[in-house]
């Protein structure tokens, strides 16, 4: 009798989950936007920090990190005159500002308003996460830019960023309406997949914050970082490029999934000509007067480039977990579920 009846309760949930696969990953509500009010805050606070890492890479391209040898202040002044190097450095200062006080009020909003308690804790890591780079910030003026604290700078802004670009997915008004209802296919579950592509992704951002706080515009790139820089690329192009086909190979009908895969696709394909043109522009600086405006624009395209890629297989990743659950998995009514 006990069989018979845990027989027909798995029965009538895999007919239950097949009803919910023919609607796959699709909103099941319309009716709690107002719920995620903390989106477009959040929203706002990650576009002002990939702004801010475009400030950041223009103060590395031109070589105005010691513009000012005072931290906070700018030769003792709030407001200096914003004239040569130090329109980049002061600038980047004013917008790192800016992305502070923002992430502050994003907290203190969301410690309010969010019933979540992972998503407070995420919103409190990031305000810690933004007086860290700021001290990282001061630091690497008052130490005459070493490379272990400008590299360690560069790191943390785009791992800041990743936080932001998490609350900004999490916050959003389709995140609680969507369920996992699609399952897994093939042996390497592509969830996995994208959680390697993401910590792939952090590491070549880190060769590269390094190889370009190595040296000034005016030398040569290190060989040994260059090679580095380039196996990283090798291996995330690998490793997003299979990533993200197997998402488009596996639920081509799964625009909530297939969309940041295709743009993840397309930006990888970009970031790939911006590397070699920066590589090229680059290594001819060393013989310019100054750094000029192709090697300014193109390196800085190239960082801003990264940080997109990373934002985007964050979100895909946020995604798939989101949707996607192991094959064989069955929800009962009652919440729990279970393996076949």
């Amino acid at each position: 009798m006990y069989e018979r009846t845990y027989t027909q309760r798995r029965s009538l949930a895999q007919r239950r989950a097949n009803v919910r696969h023919a609607s796959a990953c699709r909103p099941l509500l319309d009716t709690d936007k107002l719920k995620h009010v903390g989106h477009f805050p959040s929203l706002l606070v990650a576009c002002a920090t990939f702004f801010l890492i475009i400030a950041g890479a223009l103060v590395t391209s031109h070589d105005a990190g010691l513009a000012t040898s005072d931290w906070p202040l700018s030769n003792g002044q709030f407001f200096p005159r914003m004239v040569g190097n130090l329109f980049w450095e002061h600038g980047h200062r004013m917008i790192a500002t800016t992305v502070g006080l923002l992430t502050i009020v994003l907290t203190i909003y969301l410690l309010r308003k969010e019933k979540r308690r992972w998503v407070r804790r995420l919103a409190v890591f990031a305000l810690f996460a933004v007086i860290a780079q700021g001290l990282l910030g001061g630091l690497t003026v008052k130490l005459m830019l070493p490379l272990a604290v400008s590299a360690a700078h560069a790191t943390l802004a785009q791992l800041f960023f990743c936080t932001v670009v998490n609350l900004a997915v999490v916050t959003s008004p389709s995140w609680e309406r969507r369920v996992a209802t699609i399952d897994e296919q093939g042996i390497v579950p592509a969830r996995y997949l994208c959680l390697a592509a993401v910590a792939t992704v952090f590491l070549q951002l880190i060769i590269g914050a390094t190889l370009r706080h190595s040296v000034t515009w005016d030398k040569f790139l290190p060989p040994d970082l260059l090679l580095a820089h380039i196996a990283g690329a090798v291996a995330v192009t690998l490793m997003l490029a299979i990533t993200a086909l197997t998402i488009l190979r596996r639920h081509p009908n799964q625009i909530f999934l297939t969309r940041p895969a295709a743009i993840a696709l397309a930006l990888l394909g970009i970031q790939l000509l911006l590397g070699l043109a920066a590589y090229v522009t680059r290594q001819a600086s060393p013989n310019d007067p100054q750094p000029l405006n192709p090697m300014v624009a193109i390196t800085v395209a190239h960082v801003a480039c990264g940080a997109l890629i990373f934002a985007t297989t964050i979100i895909l990743t946020l995604r798939s977990f989101k949707c996607l659950r192991s094959t064989g998995e069955f929800e009962f009514a009652g919440g729990f579920r279970v393996k076949s």
